[in-house]
């Protein structure tokens, strides 16, 4: 897996503070690897910590880095995408310490068209341990209407 050229504010079609994660550290067909630090000034920070189910969205946004960074190769631009479902969420605490540095990992299992599945873990990166893991399934319409934009 090798570092990208390509920023987390590139791949993903979102403004900040809705950027959860940090960095894109890695990219391959197969995977994509980004960073997050748990911060008190982020979005969704609690008292007791950063609640453990936000982990899906860090694995959404990640799986849409990467559909973002399948884009910016073909020379597209990323578009918003959506989570569809996600499947056997687990996760082995119920708040992320402020300050724990996690590492996300998103491997793609299907991708056709607009779908896709990705298995995803989120880890510590001090020492590897899981902190949640799930499946999610994505979509991503080719036509922006279905979002409730206007027609041309």
């Amino acid at each position: 897996m090798s570092g990208m050229p390509y920023t987390i504010e590139k791949a993903l079609p979102h403004a900040h503070p809705m950027i959860l994660l940090d960095d894109i550290i890695g990219w391959e067909p197969a995977e994509i690897k980004t960073t997050v630090t748990i911060r008190r000034s982020q979005p969704l920070f609690q008292e007791q910590g950063m609640p453990a189910h936000v982990a899906i969205e860090y694995m959404a946004q990640t799986c849409g880095a990467y559909v973002g960074i399948e884009a910016l190769r073909a020379g597209r631009i990323p578009r918003i995408g959506l989570l569809l479902g996600t499947r056997n969420f687990s996760a082995v605490q119920k708040w992320i310490s402020e300050g724990e540095e996690l590492l996300v990992s998103a491997a793609a299992v299907f991708r056709e068209d607009e779908m896709g599945v990705f298995d995803c873990r989120v880890a510590k990166k001090s020492n590897g341990d899981t902190v949640a893991s799930a499946r999610l399934t994505v979509f991503q319409p080719s036509d922006d209407t279905a979002f409730g934009a206007p027609h041309g």
